[in-house]
Formats: C-alpha cells, structure tokens, sequence
C-alpha cells in the first residue's frame, strides 16, 4: 500500500542522508522525495512517497523516529489529508501545435508559464492522477520534457505535524 510519510527534522547537513541511509540499507524503495525549509528556519519538512505492507510501513515509521536528526512524523495516509504534487512540461508549440497545448492547458487548469518560437513550459498542480491525465491527453511526439516534484501533503483539520 502507499503511504505518505511527512518528517519535521532537523535542518542540518547530513539529515536527509541519514534518511536516505536508513531507506538503503534496509531495501526499502522511496518513491519520491521532497524537502524544504519550515517557518522555523532549523527545522526542514520531508515528505516521501513509499510502498508496503502494514508491518513493513511500521517498521520504517519506528526506524525513521530512532533517527537523532528526527523531530517528528506523521504518516498522512492514516487519515484524511490533501496532497498535490507540481508538473513542469515542456511541449513543442510550433504553427497549429500551439493552439492544441494552449487548449489542453486551458483544459487542465494548467499554466504556461514560458513561451518560445518552438515550445511552451506548462505549469500543473493537482493530484498524481490528474497529472497522469494531462500526459496522457497530449500527444507524446510533442513532449519534450517533464519534470514532477512528487506528491506533498498536509493533515486534514486540527491534527498537524507541528512541535
């Protein structure tokens, strides 16, 4: 099963490869990463997208909580949550090409937030699927290049991953 695993730590060098590490050396596969600083410039929030069964996602959540480095965690899957994740796509627009990506854009809610001769860069936040979709509904031949950066997420309602 996939879980979304959000860690407030430590914002030094070497933390998140402690993280990493830990992940490594027990054979466990991190699907994506994110990480920025907090409000609190000490502190850092990772959020990381894994996969496993019930013992196995127990096992990480009390291995990752032994980390010094490791503030807090919260697996976001256990309770209702909101997560998106951001694309960047960078689509050939050359002559009528550029009215289909512009639609599609128009579409998905999608921004183009760079305009060349021979290509857009096109924005999108939403859930993986929607994301999905959008690559989906565009003709390969004409993508470029694309870059996400993995889904974060944040608690629903009065429960947060504050100190």
């Amino acid at each position: 099963m996939r879980h979304i695993i959000s860690i407030l730590m430590e914002n030094e060098a070497g933390a998140l490869s402690r993280v990493a590490g830990l992940f490594s050396a027990r054979g466990y596969n991190i699907e994506t990463l994110t990480v920025a600083p907090t409000e609190d410039p000490s502190l850092s929030r990772l959020t990381l997208v894994t996969r496993g069964s019930d013992d196995i996602i127990e096992q990480i959540k009390k291995q990752l909580n032994k980390l010094i480095d490791v503030v807090k965690l919260l697996d976001l899957s256990e309770g209702p949550h909101v997560e998106r994740e951001m694309m960047l796509i960078k689509v050939k627009a050359e002559k009528t090409g550029r009215e289909e990506a512009k639609r599609m854009a128009d579409i998905f809610r999608a921004n183009i937030i760079d305009v060349t001769d021979v290509s857009y860069v096109i924005e999108l936040t939403g859930s993986s699927r929607k994301l999905d979709a959008f690559i989906s509904a565009i003709d390969e031949a004409n993508i470029v290049e694309v870059v996400r950066s993995g889904p974060t997420g944040i608690a629903r309602g009065a429960k947060g991953l504050t100190l």
